[in-house]
Parts: structure tokens; C-alpha cells; sequence
């Protein structure tokens, strides 16, 4: 399956990129692609704790399994005033 992965500030700078396609397997969930991220990238894992996930625009867990065309954002924690 094919899915878009965007990065937001601080992972841009981890991963050298905003935005990339990934091929998955059937069945993989966000968790899945996440590890095979920090293979990739192992700074990004210093984020693991404390990342967000969006799976097409609605916050997602890492068990939530990943389909075709989906687009997942991964974002650091979000800070207000």
C-alpha cells in the first residue's frame, strides 16, 4: 500500500524532508511504519515518546492500522497561548 507521510517542524529537520510516499505492507498499522521510520532515521526516535500521529487529519494511536492512500502526519507535541 502506498502512504504519505508528513513531517512537521523539528522532523523536517530530522528527516531532511516534509513529505515522502512509503510502500507498506497489508495490515501494517502506524506503529509498523513508525519503527521502520526510525530505522531510517534514528534521530526521529529520540521523538517516540512524545510524537503525535494523524491519520487522515483525525488524531490516530499507533495500533490504528494503516489503508491504502492514506495520508499520516507526524507531528511533535503542540503548544498554545
Amino acid at each position: 500500500m502506498k502512504i504519505r507521510v508528513l513531517f512537521f517542524p523539528h522532523l523536517v529537520d530530522l528527516t531532511g524532508r516534509s513529505e515522502e510516499e512509503r510502500f507498506v505492507e497489508g495490515g501494517a498499522t502506524i506503529g509498523d511504519l513508525l519503527e521502520e521510520l526510525y530505522r531510517e532515521h534514528p534521530d526521529l526516535k529520540k521523538w517516540d515518546d512524545r510524537l503525535l500521529t494523524a491519520l487522515d487529519c483525525e488524531y490516530a494511536n499507533r495500533e490504528q492500522p494503516l489503508r491504502e492512500g492514506a495520508e499520516l502526519a507526524l507531528f511533535p507535541p503542540v503548544q498554545g497561548g
